[in-house]
């Protein structure tokens, strides 16, 4: 067996290795990222780790595939405030773009392989393949990355000789739980840096490129509101009949609140869409909204098939009345001056049953609503609502589905109300008569109360459409 000298040892060693050979390489297969869990547990100082949500694992090999380093990046963190201003964005932004943002939660550079340069190299290395690489398997980049330093183990020389920019120490704490994190008394460096040019700049802009908008759909709504606004919430439906013989973990005043929640929050409403809203809510916030906590203290969060019953179940009418009574309160009686506006809304998220709504304008206050459901039209569904409303010498407002001879009569002998209604080319021989008959109105013309052309008024008994 041949003995090697301490001269060849040296040239097959760390100082052989070719910095222009160095390639990084993800790692996809389990039997990798098994070794690279191992390495870590054996070298890192922090030991193996379990990332969280998206995750890329990398190893950089030499020209013959040997490991010299691994790198690990996964989701960054959620609260981070020297992060957050140098960035820019808000906290709403926050949680809809986090996704966009990855920390390099490991990099280890293997003991046999340490040489100067090294470490740059390999992370100028990943950085360069980090986007498209996020991009090929989660559907969106990587704008900024962000990475902790220890200062008792190192001094971050690494990352600054790559650009990285320090801000300071962070507070701290670490993530225990969801939402929850304790004090480990252990300040790291924060380091960040953006991947492409004027990363910041579009993660705090009002509205995301086109390409990076189904980022913040995913992303879904979240509510920000405190306890004290949810109980205030919560007390308006206290009243509300329970469709159950029995309540359990949630009140019927629980499960209306979170669909108001919705609505602030501008989330989508269908009973899935509840569902996962809800569980995006703390402990604190489900507390705060009444729902009973199981025998482990937990306050869990109700099922799509929860809301389904609901909205199944829930006396409609008594709902209406209650937000009649809550809008006057809040906002005090309608202005009766106010055009009113009837109008009908198809369900944006997901199938169900038509609304048709009346609503003051310009003040948009709501006066009241009827289902449309299959088996009819807006039609007689609108005559109906008319019924439930104070018209008094008040205007209404219809699109031209409802320019019929009936429904103008009732308005004006059964309501005493006077209507403003459009006429289309699907009734030519109307539309010609008031071509005819009616001068065409002064430009800058406002379908207001006070500028609309009145149907007659309503003590004309032969007054029609």
């Amino acid at each position: 067996m041949k003995r090697i000298t301490a001269r060849e040892k040296a040239a097959t060693g760390p100082s052989a290795i070719s910095l222009d050979a160095i390639r990084v390489v993800q790692l996809l297969e389990p039997p990798e990222h098994r070794r690279l869990q191992s390495l870590l547990r054996k070298h890192h100082y922090l030991g193996g780790l379990k990332p969280v949500g998206e995750r890329m694992f990398y190893a950089a090999v030499d020209a013959d595939g040997r490991w010299l380093a691994v790198l690990v990046f996964c989701a960054a963190a959620r609260h981070l405030k020297a992060r957050d201003r140098w960035i820019g964005w808000s906290q709403a932004q926050r949680d809809r773009r986090l996704c966009l943002a990855a920390n390099n939660s490991r990099f280890l550079i293997l003991p046999e392989a340490h040489r100067p340069n090294l470490g740059s190299r390999v992370l100028r290395l990943a950085l360069d393949r980090l986007g498209a690489d996020w991009m090929a398997r989660y559907g969106h980049p990587v704008l900024v990355v962000e990475t902790f330093v220890d200062p008792e183990q190192f001094q971050g020389t690494v990352y600054t000789a790559q650009g990285w920019q320090e801000l300071g120490l962070t507070d701290g704490c670490g993530r225990h739980r969801r939402d929850y994190y304790v004090e480990h008394d252990k300040p790291k460096r924060l380091f960040v840096r953006e991947l492409v040019r004027n990363a910041r700049r579009s993660l705090q802009a009002e509205h995301l490129k086109p390409a990076l908008a189904a980022v913040e759909k995913k992303a879904g709504a979240r509510c920000y509101l405190k306890g004290a606004e949810l109980r205030a919430l919560c007390g308006h439906f206290r009243d509300l009949p329970d469709y159950r013989g029995r309540t359990e973990s949630y009140p019927v005043s629980s499960l209306v609140t979170l669909m108001l929640v919705a609505i602030l929050c501008d989330a989508p409403r269908g009973q899935k869409d509840l569902a996962k809203l809800a569980r995006r809510l703390n402990q604190r916030q489900r507390g705060a909204l009444g729902i009973r906590p199981d025998a482990k203290g937990f306050f869990p969060a109700p099922s799509q098939s929860t809301f389904s019953r609901l909205l199944a179940g829930l006396d409609a009418e008594a709902l209406n009345r209650l937000l009649l009574r809550i809008q006057a309160k809040v906002r005090g009686e309608p202005p009766p001056g106010e055009l009113i506006v009837v109008d009908g809304k198809e369900p944006r998220h997901g199938p169900g049953d038509a609304i048709l709504a009346a609503v003051t304008v310009p003040g948009q206050f709501y006066l009241g609503s009827a289902l449309v459901d299959t088996k009819t039209n807006e039609i007689p569904v609108a005559r109906e609502l008319f019924g439930t409303l104070d018209l008094e010498g008040r205007t209404v407002s219809m699109d031209a589905l409802h320019t019929q001879d009936r429904t103008a009569r009732e308005l004006v002998l059964e309501h005493g109300a006077h209507y403003l209604m459009s006429v289309k080319d699907n009734q030519p021989t109307l539309r010609k008569n008031i071509d005819a008959a009616v001068p065409l109105p002064p430009a800058g013309f406002s379908p207001s109360a006070d500028h609309a052309h009145r149907g007659p008024d309503p003590g004309d008994q032969q007054g029609s459409a």
